[in-house]
């Protein structure tokens, strides 16, 4: 029996609404995710409340969707995956994504994909995305099929399909980024990175709790800053980092506030939007 997930919409508050440029996400799916992440924020945050159950999740009602979606204004951008893959297995055959984003287009309300998946660039998919109202951004956490499958922190899909599927947005006309997130520098092979031709990179940060420190093993003394309940590493330690980066375009989606203004005043090549959407009236 299909679970319906009923708060789909929702506009995020608080410090990471107002650093945010899209706090609207709509959630094709919830309260679980099938790649399961074991690192995963959304999860850290529903699991000891037993409501995450990865081998079902919950759907959300495509008619409602359509009603939530007909309310938005023209020309706004939402998130989709925002909590949980809009691109996970299921969506394979359940096709929520793909009834949601004709529902976007009909409405001329824009949408910021974030996935782990290359289903998004599926022949299907490319044919239904409206490149003035899509944006796509697909995530890595590793450039490395091996290391990818020997930590096994994730089952979404190897990273070389991911870069794949990025590669094919890109020839297709796609307003598409790869998303370092989180972005743990032990795990990047930065020759790699910069020799595989993407164009586009929005870098966040890893921040550190509790959840997080079962997970990875990595060295946390470097974590030094705190703020909102993780730890951050330090300003001059990500600028570092950040150097190692040799793709052309690169911005910084940042939770500490103090680095936030920092990225948006001296890095970002967008400064009032950190994940550098193409926008004809940007």
């Amino acid at each position: 029996m299909i679970r319906e997930f009923k708060s789909f919409l929702k506009t995020v508050g608080g410090g990471e609404g107002q650093k945010c440029h899209y706090p609207t996400r709509l959630d094709t799916f919830g309260r679980g995710c099938q790649h399961d992440c074991d690192y995963c924020y959304a999860k850290s945050l529903l699991d000891f409340r037993k409501m995450w159950d990865s081998s079902q999740p919950a759907v959300a009602d495509i008619v409602k969707i359509e009603k939530a979606v007909a309310r938005l204004p023209k020309g706004q951008i939402v998130r989709l995956g925002g909590m949980t893959d809009c691109f996970q297995p299921c969506e394979g055959f359940l096709r929520n994504t793909y009834k949601t984003i004709e529902l976007l287009n009909e409405y001329c309300v824009g949408y910021l994909i974030v996935t782990k998946s290359d289903l998004v660039a599926a022949d299907e998919y490319l044919r239904i995305m409206d490149k003035g109202l899509a944006h796509i951004q697909i995530s890595l956490t590793t450039t490395s099929d091996e290391l990818y499958q020997r930590l096994n922190y994730e089952r979404a899909p190897s990273p070389s399909r991911r870069v794949d599927a990025i590669k094919k947005l890109q020839k297709a006309g796609f307003d598409v980024a790869v998303r370092l997130s989180p972005l743990i520098e032990e795990f990047i092979d930065f020759d790699t990175l910069n020799s595989l031709g993407l164009r586009k990179a929005v870098v966040e940060f890893l921040r550190v709790n509790s959840w997080i420190k079962s997970w990875f093993d990595i060295d946390y003394s470097k974590y030094t800053l705190k703020e909102g309940g993780y730890r951050h590493l330090p300003l001059e330690e990500k600028i570092r980092i950040l150097n190692r980066i040799k793709i052309f375009d690169v911005s910084v989606c940042e939770d500490y506030t103090e680095h936030y203004d920092y990225w948006k005043n001296n890095f970002n090549p967008n400064p009032g939007d950190c994940c550098n959407l193409r926008v004809d009236n940007q």
